[in-house]
């Protein structure tokens, strides 16, 4: 494409170019873990404890064994015997280590409990589905049937699986090193200067709120593959995880195997959401097995065994105080979140998260918080798709929307006052965030335009002329993403016409192939369909953090910027040497150098064949190629705001989601149309809980939610258009101005909806409901409510 104004090419980056990937994965050509299959491969399977809690008195494997076409069974005294660990997460945030960088550096506390997670359990199971033994066949088919076969003589043990049950004297304890079963406890702030401002506050509004725990339910099931090679004891690990450097690393420490014996291959991934970031045990076992076996070995999740055995999101308890002045301004705010860590601590994180960005966008100017970590005989937590953020973001707003109708203040206006203004940027939170940008009440006016703020009255009444509650809800968000701090790219341009670019991180669906493309073609003087994007494979791949947290392009962006710098400056000496000028005459711009002196222009691909040139000295004639590897932190900021309408059926509870628009500023957008496509797909997510997601145990902590029979997800008819712009407020922190855009329709979505449905509510004086409003919890509340007019 050429700019029509100034005949030079207009460029690549902020274009909405559909991503090159797609006619690869909508036509069956994507390779996703289960297309893979090797010569001579075997099949594995779990068997799994049926009990939340309960000791394994013993288990016989032998009638599993006899079955022809058996080839082994494995059990934790096996998997031990040979050299075998449990699975090292670092619950701790990446520099949680570092006493001068740590999240938890200036709080109080004991330390933190950190354990490997055992990949079969030995002595206890501590969660339904938790994996007892492996099984491994001829057949996919006939390791199940195996599976069916070991008999596990379990004795069951007293259970749970609610976070406040679990920190309630008396409750089970799952870990002997964490009586009370509290693996995390740290708080900060003032308490004495806290309880000065709420004795002095005008109003003071307390409430719990609950986050409710949701599975991870990508288009993907899990799978993994083990290779072993016996003429180089290399173990290869192929699976759907979220960054193939991590994978080889946990693979390589669970069965003590050398890091440079070990290879892990991530390829396509249908979808990740921060819980593919920790290696499971099924990825380490078959590797294991693999080795033990000296075949290939399989394994395939059908969506079942998911439910009850891939790490979950969410799970936080939160109990909250806010105090205002009686012109509504925010004065101090307390917060005590509890979350669930499930059976073993595999992260902290998210819960690091929650309280960081706790303020949210407003100007708060004392805070007292208080985190704790609870062991529960439920599935392990990890990060999902926000990671605390929307559960912070779904407090404040829910307090802020009761404290805006008990002060008599419009609830927009509330905000208002109580917003960062952007003459106080940069801007140190009372959690220690300290914003560099960010146009907070620019985004909500733009939202409230976009959204129509003013004229839903109309529609409020139209909808009661239907029978029909309908409500509407607005929340501001600022995101703080990190992720872990590590990233590499090296990037070569081939004299064939492409350059190959390799980086530490990948997509599980956001478009890399497309936007790094448009990254490098603007950098480079070439076109997107002439780059080569190589990632999720350690043979190539020497280090990098994968994909989480906002991180890809910030990252792997800048860097993808700097080895373009030292590549173009490469080829710059190389044209001076050329056409006999200065390189520091040489000038590079769409797409050629040149020199005054000279009528030769020639492309990045015509240096990287002249270097073959006899011509040249040998100091120029190496390849077009440079690496670059960033260790630290780049904080960005994105920001930004949402408005919801929601419609009730007062007589079913049944709601209806009817509008639905954002504003978000995730900094400059490499590919808008993809960055939509982002903010989309987490608003649809965000809905799914605030809606209609949620697990459920029974008294003895089974679940109940363990397929798509019980458990709720959104469908797209149930989905409004969606109105989204996109804002850019300049951040400093990366030279392609990068915020991100990958969790921002999620940061705001249970926020802005829950307050919508209880705004549709609040004609039967309701003040909060909790996630998921489906229509049974919703007909309850509001049959609760008439009880009491």
């Amino acid at each position: 494409m050429t700019d029509t104004r100034s005949g030079q090419r207009a460029p690549y980056i902020g274009r909405p170019m559909p991503r090159l990937e797609d006619a690869r994965l909508i036509t069956g050509k994507g390779r996703y873990t289960d297309d893979f299959s090797y010569p001579n491969e075997v099949h594995a399977a779990f068997v799994r404890s049926p009990h939340p809690h309960a000791r394994i008195v013993r288990i016989d494997a032998a009638p599993a064994r006899a079955l022809p076409g058996v080839l082994a069974v494995y059990t934790a005294e096996d998997y031990a015997a040979a050299g075998g660990r449990g699975i090292k997460h670092f619950a701790l945030p990446a520099d949680a280590h570092d006493v001068k960088k740590s999240s938890f550096h200036d709080w109080s506390g004991p330390p933190a409990f950190e354990m490997p997670q055992p990949v079969l359990a030995a002595d206890r199971a501590r969660y339904v589905g938790e994996p007892v033994a492996m099984v491994v066949a001829e057949t996919a088919a006939l390791a199940r049937d195996a599976a069916e076969r070991v008999a596990v003589q379990y004795e069951t043990l007293p259970a749970v699986v609610d976070v406040r049950g679990a920190i309630a004297p008396g409750a089970p304890v799952l870990h002997d090193a964490t009586p009370g079963n509290v693996a995390l406890d740290k708080e900060c702030g003032d308490p004495a200067a806290l309880e000065a401002a709420f004795a002095a506050a005008h109003l003071v509004i307390e409430h719990s709120f609950r986050s409710q725990r949701i599975v991870n339910a990508q288009m993907e099931p899990r799978a993994a593959i083990g290779l072993f090679d016996e003429a180089s004891g290399e173990v290869t690990a192929l699976a759907c995880s979220q960054g193939a450097v991590r994978l080889k690393t946990n693979v390589a420490d669970s069965l003590g195997v050398a890091p440079e014996n070990v290879r892990a291959i991530t390829p396509d991934v249908g979808g990740g959401f921060g819980l593919r970031n920790n290696p499971q045990a099924e990825s380490i076992l078959v590797a294991f097995a693999a080795r033990a076996l000296k075949r290939p070995v399989k394994w395939l999740g059908d969506r079942s065994e998911c439910f009850l055995s891939d790490f979950q999101g969410r799970d936080l308890v939160t109990q909250a105080r806010l105090a205002l002045d009686r012109d509504g301004r925010i004065l101090a705010m307390s917060v005590d979140h509890v979350g669930g860590l499930g059976a073993y601590p595999v992260s902290y994180v998210w819960l690091s998260n929650a309280y960081r960005v706790m303020p949210t966008v407003y100007d708060v100017p004392l805070a007292h918080l208080r985190v704790r970590g609870v062991l529960t005989n439920t599935v392990p937590t990890a990060p999902f798709r926000g990671a605390g953020r929307p559960e912070a973001h779904f407090v404040l707003e829910r307090l802020l929307d009761v404290a805006a109708r008990r002060l008599g203040i419009e609830r927009a206006e509330l905000r208002r006052r109580n917003l960062i203004r952007r003459k106080q940027l940069p801007y140190r939170s009372a959690t220690g965030l300290t914003y560099d940008s960010g146009d907070f009440r620019g985004n909500m006016a733009r939202v409230l335009a976009l959204a129509g703020w003013k004229e839903f009255g109309a529609r409020r009444r139209a909808a009661k002329k239907r029978g029909r509650l309908a409500g509407i809800g607005l929340s501001n968000y600022v995101e703080s993403p990190v992720g872990i701090p590590v990233e590499y790219v090296r990037v070569t341009v081939q004299p064939d016409g492409v350059v190959e670019a390799v980086a530490g991180t990948q997509s599980t669906g956001q478009g890399h192939e497309t936007t790094f493309a448009q990254v490098l073609a603007d950098q480079l003087g070439v076109t997107p369909e002439q780059i080569k994007l190589i990632t999720g494979d350690t043979a190539m791949v020497p280090k990098g953090g994968g994909t989480h947290s906002d991180r890809s392009m910030r990252l792997a962006g800048t860097l993808l910027v700097r080895t373009s710098e030292k590549i173009v400056a490469q080829a710059r000496a190389v044209f001076a040497a050329l056409v006999g000028v200065k390189a520091e005459d040489v000038a590079f711009d769409d797409g050629y150098f040149h020199a005054p002196q000279s009528n030769r222009r020639l492309d990045i691909f015509d240096i990287a064949r002249a270097i073959e040139s006899d011509a040249l000295a040998p100091d120029l004639k190496k390849p077009l190629t440079s690496d670059e590897t960033f260790v630290g932190r780049m904080p960005a900021y994105p920001t930004g705001c949402a408005i919801a309408e929601v419609e009730v059926d007062p007589g079913t509870g049944e709601v209806t989601l009817t509008r639905y628009a954002s504003v978000d500023d995730a900094g400059q957008a490499i590919n808008p149309m993809i960055l939509h496509g982002q903010v989309h797909g987490g608003i649809v997510q965000g809905a799914g809980q605030a809606l209609m997601e949620t697990t459920a145990h029974d008294t003895a902590g089974h679940v109940l939610s363990g397929s798509f029979m019980d458990y709720a997800l959104p469908r797209a008819d149930m989905v409004p258009n969606l109105s989204v712009a996109l804002a850019e407020d300049p951040t400093s922190g990366n030279p392609l101005r990068v915020k991100g855009g990958g969790e921002a329709g999620i940061t705001p979505a249970l926020a802005v909806i829950t307050n919508a449905i209880v705004d549709a509510l609040s004609v039967y004086g309701i003040e909060h409901i909790d996630m998921p409003a489906t229509p049974a919890n919703v007909w309850a509340v509001i049959r609760a409510a008439e009880k009491t007019r």
